[in-house]
């Protein structure tokens, strides 16, 4: 047989590459969050539950998720020095799969192949044919450095001091900024060194996951009863959540026990259990969705004898709060009023009044951590001023003798002592402000740290292991 007639050789086509569900599962809920502004902690349990995920594979899924949104600043940084270009010149769906790929290299140390690999067939289901070279170059040249290489380019290529935070701990440098702020006025007498450590340790804080606690709403469930549970000796009437899915518990699928961060449990309680309760006062919770505090209220309410009426003004988010009070056995009223005229409507007619504000949510990073992408420094004034109308209203709406809680989940000082000052100025002889930190300290006997003594509470991850809320009380004279 001559050489021409010879049969040619066919080469055989490579294997698709089989791309783990929890792979998809979390580049799905990444485009959201970057195309749609989804909320991850929304839509991961969902998709986790569609795709019939558990035990290790549901565990990978979270962990590809929230680990990737945390460190996508950093990632980027990353990604831009081993493309040689800005992220802002490439695709974002291919974006996305190059900040996956990174946390599995970088973060989790996955098998390179199975990274790469998976990482370029993701690439040729959402983006070009082209992406896909694209993709399996830039993530096999981040894995001939090891993370330690790569953090000290990355730190390397910082320009001052608040960017080479911001580029190490993944967060914008604006938020950088406003923590170190918050820290020095929750710090007096102390040096700034001893602030700047702190920050690292806070910056360090919002990238680790957040423990998983449980509330027993009271009247409802009793704290010690909560199958597997760890007492965790802050909040009296929370506990660590076994390990697996919290819903598997009965209390927490009955909805006499919830999820529910500390943080969120003692600003509730600060309320509740600032002085005894009399029977027929009638409380409002004025921002009330998505329900986590008005579930908590209202079994306080109910213990004591006394009414509690919801307003949340989104209509979707009303119906989370009549989700969220279900299990009550006298639901509170829910209201979708509009909260900067209801001191208007009802004037002088409330006893006790949740101001749980509308935020910019930078104390809940490590469990919201898209916020910290999300929200830009100019949005801090809309807010305040929003913030400011609906404290307005609550005192308009609270009786004389009358308590009002202010609570956001946020520590930046534009959202907590400015307006505290702010209403203690338009408001000076119509309130007066109490000791918030004697009530948390009463209610957790003792057992948390609150920094330097001040009429207000701020909590911290780094010190308290809660969201970073910001507690404080006042009396309508």
């Amino acid at each position: 047989m001559s050489p021409r007639e010879r049969p040619r050789s066919r080469r055989t086509p490579p294997l698709p590459v089989r791309v783990q569900p929890a792979r998809r599962i979390a580049l799905d809920v990444l485009r959201a969050v970057r195309v749609d502004d989804a909320y991850a902690n929304l839509l991961l349990p969902q998709r986790i539950r569609e795709a019939g995920l558990s035990g290790p594979d549901a565990g990978l899924a979270t962990e590809l998720t929230y680990g990737t949104l945390r460190m996508r600043g950093y990632y980027d940084r990353v990604i831009a020095l081993a493309a040689d270009r800005p992220t802002s010149e490439i695709d974002p769906a291919v974006l996305d799969v190059l900040e996956l790929g990174c946390h599995q290299l970088l973060t989790l140390r996955t098998a390179t192949h199975a990274a790469v690999n998976e990482s370029v067939e993701l690439a040729r289901e959402v983006a070009s044919r082209s992406a896909t070279g694209f993709v399996n170059g830039v993530l096999r040249g981040i894995s001939r450095r090891d993370a330690e290489e790569w953090r000290r380019l990355v730190l390397d290529d910082a320009i001052d001091h608040d960017d080479r935070l911001a580029a190490e701990f993944s967060h914008p440098e604006w938020v950088v900024r406003a923590f170190r702020r918050a820290l020095a006025a929750d710090a007096t007498g102390r040096d700034d060194e001893s602030i700047e450590a702190e920050l690292r340790e806070l910056l360090a804080a919002d990238n680790l996951p957040p423990r998983v606690t449980l509330v027993a709403l009271p009247g409802l469930s009793d704290v010690h009863d909560l199958p597997g549970a760890t007492l965790t000796g802050v909040s009296p009437i929370a506990a660590l959540a076994a390990a697996g899915d919290p819903a598997a518990s009965p209390a927490v699928a009955a909805g006499t026990a919830r999820v529910q961060d500390e943080g969120s449990q003692l600003a509730a309680l600060t309320l509740s259990r600032a002085r005894p309760v009399e029977a027929g006062e009638r409380w409002l919770d004025l921002c009330a969705g998505p329900g986590g505090k008005t579930a908590l209220l209202g079994a306080e309410a109910e213990l004591g004898g006394a009414v509690l009426v919801a307003n949340e003004p989104v209509h979707a988010r009303a119906g989370l709060v009549r989700r969220a009070v279900a299990a009550l056995p006298a639901r509170p009223e829910v209201l979708e009023l509009d909260g900067t005229v209801l001191g208007e409507r009802e004037p002088a007619s409330f006893d006790r009044i949740l101001v749980d504000a509308p935020c910019s949510g930078l104390g809940a990073l490590r469990r919201r951590p898209e916020a910290r992408w999300r929200k830009q420094p100019g949005d801090l004034a809309e807010l305040a001023s929003l913030q400011e109308r609906l404290l307005d209203s609550a005192i308009t709406a609270l009786k004389p003798g009358g308590l009002l809680a202010y609570v956001t989940c946020s520590p930046h000082v534009a959202e907590t002592r400015a307006q505290v000052r702010g209403l203690l100025r338009r408001w000076s002889d119509g309130i007066e402000q109490l000791d918030a930190q004697e009530v948390v300290e009463r209610v957790t006997g003792g057992s948390i740290e609150l920094g330097a003594r001040s009429p207000s509470v701020q909590l911290w991850p780094h010190r308290n292991a809660t969201d970073a809320m910001f507690i404080t009380l006042f009396r309508r004279l």
